[in-house]
């Protein structure tokens, strides 16, 4: 029996059935690897492109237009600059020049086009459908702040609204809404699409040409302030505009009558004025308005709105404004009095002005920065960057 037990224990042994205490693994015999099939590998397809967005409605009609429509567009002007005579409170063929010929941005409004609502009314439509007969509506503005500036209440018995210091004295945001609701509404039902108001100034000197048309010496308060009227305006789909940039509210002449030179530092501009007309960028104010006075802290005797450190540096860069930068009236003392219509232009334009407020003469204007085009003093990219700007307000709008 012993024999037959040994036998079976050898047995097992050499088929690898049993692992004896101290065996290692290896005695085990390793199995062989096994083979890889070959494999192939995919074909590389190309890139795929991203798929291109059609234009825009702004980009496809910028793409149709000449250099003279596209100039054109860079001015808002008093319907008189299209009339043949000196007061123009009604439309027809033989009171308005033909739009074609100059197909401007949009016209300002002032208290003599005004004898009833319903003949400006009228008016705005008339001129309304003359600018979409050449593809692009016009802006329609007015200076309507409330206070002692508001054309249209004034001329037209339309609901009064207070001044704006007294609005900012009562510290109430909600009374600077309900004041760009009120003038929002009656500028719409009348055919309004632009008000060039409010006021972002911060009232540092009592000299100022402004007076009660400032919010606040505070600049937090009117940044509050024009915010709310800003929102207000929007709600009645009006287009707001901030002035007078970088501020005239430190200011002692006036610029309707010449040059102003204010002495503000950069960062007396950075901790003040900005922060006050900060509040209504941030809120969506679609232009802003840059005045013609001098401000020491650019380094350059230059008007604000021919200041590319005005204009392009501190607005565009420092505030982050994208909206439409548009000139105080060219008209004024400031501008008129210095520099001929085509070089004012031209020099608001390079600056980074994107409209041109009232110049003095219009077709002067006109060509001069078309002569500035075909000079290369300045190039057709930079008029289409501000039309094209203007052409998408527009579309936002519906004036395309």
């Amino acid at each position: 029996m012993r024999r037959i037990l040994a036998a079976a224990a050898a047995l097992l042994m050499l088929t690898g059935c049993a692992d004896p205490v101290g065996q290692a693994d290896s005695a085990v015999p390793a199995m062989a690897e096994p083979t890889e099939a070959p494999t192939t590998e995919a074909p590389t397809e190309p890139p795929t492109e991203p798929p291109t967005q059609p234009p825009t409605k702004a980009e496809l009609r910028l793409s149709q237009m000449s250099l003279h429509q596209k100039v054109c567009q860079l001015f808002i002007v008093v319907p008189e600059a299209l009339a043949g005579h000196d007061v123009l409170s009604w439309s027809d063929d033989q009171n308005m020049l033909s739009y074609a010929e100059y197909p401007v941005g949009g016209f300002i409004f002032f208290a003599k086009n005004m004898t009833s609502q319903e003949q400006l009314s009228a008016l705005i439509s008339e001129m309304q459908s003359s600018a979409m007969e050449q593809g692009i509506g016009a802006f329609m503005g007015v200076d309507e702040e409330g206070g002692s500036v508001a054309r249209v209440s004034q001329s037209l018995g339309t609901a009064a609204v207070d001044s704006m210091r007294w609005i900012g004295e009562s510290g109430d945001p909600e009374r600077a809404k309900a004041a760009g609701e009120t003038i929002g509404g009656y500028l719409s039902e009348l055919g309004f699409s632009l008000d060039f108001a409010p006021v972002a100034d911060v009232n540092l000197s009592w000299e100022n040409e402004l007076g009660n048309r400032i919010f606040s010496e505070d600049p937090n308060t009117v940044a509050e302030m024009s915010a709310a009227v800003v929102e207000g305006l929007h709600e009645n789909g009006i287009c707001a505009t901030l002035k007078h940039f970088p501020g005239l509210g430190a200011g002692s002449g006036n610029t309707h009558y010449g040059t102003v030179v204010i002495d503000r530092t950069y960062e007396q501009l950075k901790e003040v004025e900005f922060t006050a007309f900060g509040g209504g960028i941030a809120a969506g104010a679609d232009f802003v308005m840059v005045g013609h006075q001098i401000t020491t802290g650019s380094g350059q005797e230059l008007p604000g709105d021919m200041s590319p450190v005005v204009v392009t540096d501190w607005l565009r860069g420092d505030l982050g404004f994208e909206g439409i930068a548009v000139t105080d009236s060219h008209s004024m003392g400031a501008v008129a009095g210095v520099y001929p219509p085509g070089q004012a232009a031209v020099m608001s334009i390079s600056a980074g002005i994107d409209i041109i407020l009232m110049p003095a003469d219009l077709p002067a204007a006109v060509s001069g920065v078309e002569d500035a085009v075909s000079s290369g003093a300045l190039s057709e990219e930079r008029i289409d960057e501000s039309v094209l700007r203007i052409l998408e307000k527009k579309e936002a709008l519906g004036l395309l």
